[in-house]
């Protein structure tokens, strides 16, 4: 028997009402709030699932890492022609670009980071070749 399941990116802070509405914002999502207030989750379209959890001891993580050194982060697909509205957007809700070399012109992937530190980027999304 194999059992069904799914899953849901927990990103912990130190305030998650904020973070939550940072993404909810980002996403054009709702929030969900349970029973512990210390858990929100963020449910938006096309899938879109993440939890956000208040880490009493949180410490924002430090960018850049050093090179032989791998952070996980959320990246979010855009088609190309949205990515300097998606970039205006997630600015205006309080992401900080970190990494901004050859911020002048097209780039396929841009990097944040959100409210509470964690690295994101925005991305194109790829294009699949047509058979």
């Amino acid at each position: 028997m194999t059992v069904e399941k799914t899953s849901v990116l927990v990103l912990d802070c130190a305030e998650p009402a904020e973070l939550a509405e940072f993404y909810a914002g980002l996403f054009h999502a709702e929030l969900r709030i349970g029973h512990d207030p210390d858990f929100v989750e963020v449910i938006g379209h096309d899938g879109v699932h993440l939890a956000v959890r208040k880490d009493h001891g949180y410490a924002p993580p430090s960018w850049p890492r050093p090179e032989d050194s791998q952070q996980s982060h959320l990246r979010i697909l855009v088609a190309r022609g949205d990515m300097d509205e998606a970039e205006r957007e997630a600015i205006s809700l309080g992401a900080r670009p970190v990494d901004t070399k050859d911020n002048g012109g097209p780039r396929d992937v841009r990097v944040y980071a959100d409210p509470a530190g964690h690295s994101f980027s925005l991305a194109v999304t790829p294009q699949v070749p047509e058979l």
